[in-house]
């Protein structure tokens, strides 16, 4: 039977003009999908109202928690000391959003555990 994690979190939408918006997300892992990590957002977040879930390689977080990656339309890389970038690319536009990294390396050692 698959194994489903999902780690609450806090996020800042990065605004183009360097505001950043309190945005919550729920990181999440399923051993059914052994190699992806999704990321779901708040209905109110998307430009059509509904729930957004971000689905990419978990390798490429991995990857982008130490220095940057990209892979398709998601790239990851560091923002200072303490936080991380998620850039997601769509046709409507780019979201660019700031994670605590030490929540982001939480949820990747817990998904390694579960899912090797």
């Amino acid at each position: 039977m698959p194994i489903t994690l999902e780690q609450p979190t806090g996020a800042r939408l990065l605004t183009a003009d360097e505001q950043e918006v309190a945005v919550p997300a729920t990181l999440r892992y399923t051993s059914a999908d052994p190699q992806s990590v999704h990321f779901v957002f708040p209905p109110w977040i998307s430009l059509d109202g509904e729930e957004v879930t971000w689905s990419f390689a978990r390798a490429l977080l991995e990857k982008g928690l130490a220095g940057p990656a990209a892979l398709g339309n998601v790239q990851v890389r560091p923002y200072g000391d303490a936080r991380t970038v998620v850039e997601l690319r769509a046709a409507e536009g780019v979201a660019a959003i700031s994670f605590p990294t030490s929540a982001l390396s939480r949820f990747l050692l817990s998904s390694l555990r579960v899912g090797g």
